[in-house]
């Protein structure tokens, strides 16, 4: 059994370390608050950016843009994988990547080729161990992302696209659903088509004019539309990193108060049977005198 010297050491690195995670708990709560009020700002804009997408795609154009053309054969996959640039968060970088491997390695039994783009230090890391050909990436958003800080990485996977180098992009992100669920998603985001930009919200197709010309315009629009989705992913995966984060230090607070009470209880035992031992030996010296 540990003396009770030890036994205290233990207690008091303990409650140092509650301390630590009591602060972290509070600290990722703040964050919460203002990751979710960012998520729910970026919403309106890209609830509407789909829709007018939509309604494009829909249209009678004479210019078909890259982006909403369907490839014959799916060879090369690209996946842009949003994960955190910091750990203690529970299961949620963990998650995502788990769900991004298995389709990895669903696409390689088939001969398919992956390129991946890595938001977030964790994502970087873990493809680059596991041997991933990483063509673009991003690190150290910070607690404020921008969008200017996107849209490198963004560019060079939808340049391959472009150029005929990926025939598919897949996004992975973690949705925050509430405080105490997020779920890991894989969604289709080039080419943009089907369940990938969603239907118009009526029974009849638009017809726009276009100035200067049909080409321009949505040549941009599709770029900020991609942007737009991305930003979004990233802050539904900060709002839920905060939440998956103050989860995991409130159970490790809670953990560190049971272990405190076990090592209480032992240390309680320890003096107990030194004080005992003490009396027996002072009784056994008074009976010999």
């Amino acid at each position: 059994m540990a003396g009770g010297k030890e036994i205290r050491t233990k207690i008091k690195s303990v409650k140092n370390t509650q301390k630590i995670t009591r602060a972290m708990e509070m600290v990722a709560t703040s964050k919460m608050r203002r990751a979710q009020e960012r998520m729910r700002g970026a919403r309106p804009y890209g609830d509407k950016i789909r829709k007018v997408t939509a309604h494009l795609s829909a249209a009678l154009v004479d210019y078909a843009h890259p982006f909403l053309q369907q490839r014959d054969t799916v060879k090369r996959v690209g996946f842009i994988i949003v994960t955190s640039d910091k750990g203690l968060c529970g299961g949620l970088n963990t998650n995502a990547l788990r769900l991004t491997l298995n389709a990895m390695k669903e696409l390689h039994q088939k001969g398919v080729e992956i390129a991946v783009t890595a938001i977030g230090n964790k994502g970087f890391g873990f493809m680059n161990r596991n041997g991933a050909k990483v063509i673009s990436h991003v690190v150290g958003l910070g607690d404020t992302p921008h969008v200017e800080q996107l849209i490198g990485p963004i560019k060079v996977m939808v340049d391959a696209y472009v150029a005929g180098e990926i025939d598919e992009v897949r996004l992975v992100y973690t949705k925050f659903v509430n405080t105490m669920k997020q779920e890991p998603t894989v969604e289709q985001l080039l080419p943009l088509a089907g369940e990938a930009i969603g239907q118009p919200d009526h029974g009849y197709n638009w017809e726009y004019l276009y100035e200067p010309d049909a080409k321009t315009v949505i040549d941009d629009l599709m770029i900020r539309y991609l942007e737009a989705l991305v930003y979004q992913a990233v802050a539904e995966n900060m709002a839920s990193e905060q939440a998956a984060r103050m989860v995991a230090m409130k159970a490790a607070t809670d953990n560190a108060d049971k272990v405190i009470g076990n090592l209480q209880l032992l240390y309680n035992k320890t003096r107990q049977a030194a004080i005992t031992k003490e009396l027996s030996e002072i009784c056994a010296g008074a009976a010999a005198v």
